[in-house]
């Protein structure tokens, strides 16, 4: 072997364990909570290439609002979907567009983009 086929092995060898990381490797997700006021909870999604917190925990029984404050302009991320709420939210209408979120019983609310690249959850504790 030459070194430039030892080179092209290695970084063959690199890329492959790269590729196995990113779709298999165990990834942090942000996770954020409501903020509590006047006994309403509202929790923050920033939309900017994805979700940020992708995860949001809120308190059972606190009527809750989820907020999207839309800094991203992608097509994909143009809607947010709540299917098993029915809700179907076009985020470009304003800069901050509110999803209220029943709390009266726990449970997880997943929510996608129009295109359902992109995902994050709502978990009422």
């Amino acid at each position: 072997m030459n070194t430039s086929q030892i080179i092209v092995l290695i970084i063959g060898i690199i890329l492959i364990g790269f590729i196995v990381w990113w779709f298999f490797g165990k990834h942090k997700e942000a996770t954020g909570s409501g903020t509590i006021v006047n006994d309403e909870q509202t929790a923050t999604i920033v939309v900017n290439g994805g979700y940020s917190p992708s995860t949001v925990v809120l308190k059972k029984g606190i009527p809750a609002q989820v907020n999207f404050d839309m800094r991203d302009s992608t097509a994909c991320l143009s809607h947010v979907v709540f299917e098993q709420l029915g809700v179907n939210k076009d985020l470009t209408k304003q800069k901050i567009t509110t999803v209220n979120i029943p709390t009266d019983k726990t449970g997880t609310y997943n929510f996608a983009c129009g295109m359902d690249m992109f995902h994050g959850k709502v978990i009422v504790k």
